[in-house]
């Protein structure tokens, strides 16, 4: 079965994203390798919030060999030739998802999907590039309410020119006894 992996990059003082949603805070650090990263997903999940700003600013193009799911109730999927729109029925949906052939699913963002996905116990992992910076408000990792999650550290790294640290956690419902 396909893993969910929620893959996100966050400030220190845990947001996803500026008061306005922009993201120009996050450094790109020539450390890491991104042809790697993206060649473990063939499939990208997020939420509108996500994907309109990554459309005005012509970035879905770094999606271009995945599968993009979207998960929205407002746009439409003719609008959006090449995406699937999901507007209800998430949980089957992404369990379908899981069950295709494939490479790990790679939850993109936002707080809100990722809410949702964790509490139908549909996120494997939890992978949080903690950025040095200090946002001060926006848009939060994961907004309450939430349920208490174990989690289990199984892989970090840092990158000392940037001061990025990679964190990678599984869920410990997740994990064999």
């Amino acid at each position: 079965m396909r893993r969910v992996r929620y893959q996100v990059a966050m400030s220190l003082d845990g947001y996803i994203a500026g008061p306005n949603g922009e993201y120009d805070w996050i450094i790109m650090d020539p450390e890491i390798d991104f042809q790697e990263f993206f060649s473990q997903f063939d499939t990208v999940l997020l939420g509108r919030r996500a994907f309109e700003p990554m459309v005005e600013s012509g970035n879905e193009s770094m999606f271009a060999k995945m599968k993009m799911v979207v998960v929205s109730r407002t746009l439409k999927a003719d609008d959006h030739p090449g995406v699937t729109i999901v507007g209800d029925n998430l949980e089957k949906t992404v369990k379908a998802l899981r069950d295709e052939a494939g490479k790990d699913i790679w939850l993109f963002g936002g707080g809100l999907l990722f809410q949702s996905l964790l509490a139908v116990k549909l996120v494997d992992t939890v992978e949080v590039a903690i950025i040095p910076v200090l946002l001060g408000g926006g848009v939060q990792m994961l907004p309450p309410p939430v349920k208490t999650e174990s989690l289990i550290l199984t892989n970090h790294k840092v990158y000392r020119n940037s001061g990025i640290v990679l964190l990678e956690y599984d869920l410990k419902r997740n994990m064999s006894s």
